[in-house]
């Protein structure tokens, strides 16, 4: 595993892994010539789970398991520290199974992150013989606030050793949602929620869904260079067909944002965010959040990065004339 977990990372910093189009450019905010606001007016702060954020952001978890993860982690909890934004960290199983690891996604505890997201993998539900007390091991790992559990079953598919088992999720989604304290979220990897899977978990008491759809990082694409590298033809050539599979973000937000507001559930939109103005278009179609991954594991510098994203976030709200983002939720929003 820890193997694998390097070459995912070596491989997303270093290839060209994206979906072939990025959804958020089929959407645009309808400019108001006359916004009558001030820019110093304009609040971006919202809450999160019951914990404020300075604006509506969130690291997406992206790494752990191994000793580069710990510094990548570091970073980016400084980050999520200084700007006070959310932060996840990568899948878990690595740290449940092996203590010698822990302290890649432990790092984070050092830092004052105002929503820290633990994350477990759906598949690894089905193997546990305590899937209650595995996941209570992720949530005091890095003391989080909330619990993903990750649906990753196109990776899974492409992956040449994946576990392709998913009977039986539902039940076991529903059962850890009951049992724990802290808030669950379903957080998809890059392919997207449809209504049908919000329909399928409408009944457990999950409080979070995370879209997490196409037009970013394509985890096909990156278990497509990992199958190449073992010279593993099938496998590469079904990463390379499923490269661009998926729901796209916004796409999925629009099949379920209405549903999750109905149900009180907090929705996320990751899935090719690129800065603020993607942001902005994701709060407009009904998204609470915006989860970022890509863009801040592969930019030359962190800071610069976080802020072009908050001067874009507001820039895109001076031009809608929105002073928060209640009125932002209601700025018009065309479909190109």
């Amino acid at each position: 595993m820890k193997n694998r977990k390097k070459e995912h990372l070596k491989i997303v910093i270093g290839e060209d892994v994206r979906h072939s189009y990025n959804y958020w450019d089929d959407f645009m905010l309808v400019h108001d010539a006359l916004p009558e606001i001030n820019m110093n007016e304009i609040d971006i702060s919202t809450q999160i789970f019951g914990k404020k954020l300075n604006a509506p952001l969130i690291i997406a978890g992206m790494t752990g398991g191994i000793k580069e993860a710990k510094i990548i982690n570091e970073e980016l909890a400084k980050i999520a520290e200084k700007y006070s934004i959310g932060m996840g960290v990568g899948s878990q199983r690595a740290g449940i199974e092996n203590k010698d690891v822990v302290d890649s996604y432990s790092i984070i505890k050092k830092y004052n992150i105002p929503l820290k997201i633990a994350n477990v993998g759906a598949p690894q539900l089905l193997e546990w013989n305590d899937p209650v007390e595995k996941c209570n091991e992720a949530i005091e790992m890095i003391d989080a606030d909330a619990l993903a559990i990750h649906l990753n079953f196109l990776q899974e598919v492409i992956q040449p050793e994946g576990e392709r088992n998913a009977r039986g999720c539902i039940d076991e989604i529903k059962e850890v949602s009951e049992s724990i304290t802290k808030p669950v979220i379903i957080k998809e990897t890059g392919a997207g929620i449809s209504r049908k899977v919000f329909e399928k978990i409408a009944d457990s008491s999950i409080v979070g869904i995370d879209v997490g759809g196409a037009g970013g990082t394509s985890f096909s694409a990156v278990e497509a260079y990992r199958a190449k590298k073992i010279k593993n033809k099938i496998q590469e050539e079904l990463g390379k067909i499923f490269w661009d599979w998926g729901i796209p973000t916004p796409y999925s937000l629009i099949e379920i944002a209405d549903l999750c507001r109905d149900a009180g559930i907090t929705l996320i939109a990751t899935g090719g965010i690129r800065h603020g103005l993607d942001v902005a278009k994701a709060i407009a179609l009904g998204a609470d959040s915006a989860g970022v991954a890509n863009a801040f594991l592969t930019c030359d510098s962190l800071n610069d990065t976080m802020e072009i994203f908050l001067k874009s976030l507001k820039a895109g709200m001076f031009l809608t004339g929105c002073k928060n983002l209640d009125e932002l939720r209601e700025v018009e929003i065309w479909s190109l």
